[in-house]
């Protein structure tokens, strides 16, 4: 059950393959070229969409959003590695992980905006709606997780989260029902050093979060969040691994928050600028470009349309949320129960005679207005 001496690896910063790694465990395979090419269309992708949607928020268009620019390798393969089955439940940092499972993006960053509850139905795509609250999806990770063991059904869950949320006591209490019902979900940690301004070495002296996991009775494993080939190798083979009967796994994928937490942070007063600097050149895209190119299997013009269908689907967003909403009021009430309380019920008539009212209150007005333009 313990993880790799090092995080698995295999393809190096430089782009280059790695055939031996001294410490890895064995059994990784190496996705093919089809894979590859398909999961960095997406990661060119995902930081489009990221950066598309931070212009969204300086025009007012968002409230907030955590981006996950460095971090697209662990999104697009989460995504990858799931059956259309299969479910994922996502953090608020997630945004291009829903999108890769077939959540169209206009509907993901509705809740980023507060317009209309979560923004889709979960059911349609088999994705949990973003969790705010660090660690509480993973309890509901669990739960879904068990309850298709216990219909037989042929599901697998991946629950995303944070280094940050290993600091809460949902996550033990999540991963200890996971193994003790031996449950198919994997854990997926994304590890990009710091919990907002916590760094990791302030969370935990563990040798790696990966270790905890055996602690509950489950494997875990450590992978280089910046490297798409390791991560496909890693979460395929643990996906499939639970999908026949063998349980949870943790897994703990080292990355790196290249941007501040969310717009409303200041990531220089916890962070220097040489540490950013250190990991510019491990970008999980430059890293897969030089390989596939290097392989013959990405060209120019290929490329070219990777970048061509990014900006279509930044331009869906820019006109899905450049477009304005229509509020209901009566909402607030409609989706709260299936069958509303007493309660409920009063405050909704109460709300409902005070729209009818202002509704007669303008039309008069109206009429007035009209009638007196007549009379002149």
């Amino acid at each position: 059950m313990l993880p790799s001496n090092e995080p698995v690896r295999l393809i190096d910063v430089d782009g280059s393959r790695i055939m031996d790694q001294p410490g890895r465990k064995e059994g990784y395979f190496f996705p093919d070229h089809q894979a590859l090419r398909h999961g960095y269309a997406e990661m060119v992708k995902g930081r489009r969409i990221n950066d598309q949607a931070g212009a969204l928020v300086r025009q007012g268009r968002m409230a907030v959003y955590p981006s996950s620019h460095g971090q697209e390798a662990c999104q697009v393969a989460a995504a990858m590695c799931l059956s259309e089955q299969d479910w994922l439940f996502p953090t608020y940092r997630d945004s291009v992980a829903v999108m890769a499972k077939g959540v169209p993006p206009v509907e993901v960053l509705e809740l980023l905006r507060g317009s209309w509850h979560g923004g889709y139905n979960p059911y349609d795509y088999k994705v949990a709606t973003q969790a705010t609250p660090l660690a509480t999806q993973l309890l509901h990770a669990v739960g879904l997780a068990h309850a298709a063991k216990l219909k037989g059904e042929d599901t697998v869950v991946l629950a995303l989260c944070g280094d940050g949320a290993s600091s809460e006591g949902d996550f033990h209490e999540a991963l200890n029902f996971a193994a003790v019902f031996h449950v198919p979900v994997i854990f997926l940690i994304q590890n990009n050093g710091f919990a907002i301004s916590v760094p990791l070495s302030q969370q935990t002296v563990a040798p790696s979060l990966a270790h905890k996991a055996i602690g509950y009775g489950m494997p875990g494993e450590r992978v280089d969040g910046n490297d798409l080939a390791a991560l496909l190798a890693v979460l395929g083979k643990f996906i499939q691994r639970a999908r026949d009967g063998g349980g949870p796994a943790l897994v703990e994928a080292h990355t790196y928050r290249m941007l501040a937490h969310t717009n409303a942070d200041d990531a220089t007063r916890y962070r220097s600028e040489e540490e950013v600097a250190q990991w510019v050149p491990r970008d999980p895209l430059l890293r897969l470009q030089h390989y596939l190119s290097a392989q013959g299997a990405l060209s120019e013009q290929d490329e070219a349309q990777f970048a061509a269908e990014a900006d279509e689907v930044a331009a869906a967003m820019r006109a899905g949320l450049n477009a304005e909403v229509e509020v209901d009021p009566m909402d607030l009430f409609r989706f709260v129960y299936a069958e509303p309380t007493a309660q409920l019920r009063e405050q909704s008539e109460f709300l409902a005679d005070e729209l009818a009212r202002a509704a007669q209150g303008q039309a008069g007005q109206a009429q007035g207005q009209t009638g007196e333009g007549m009379s002149r």
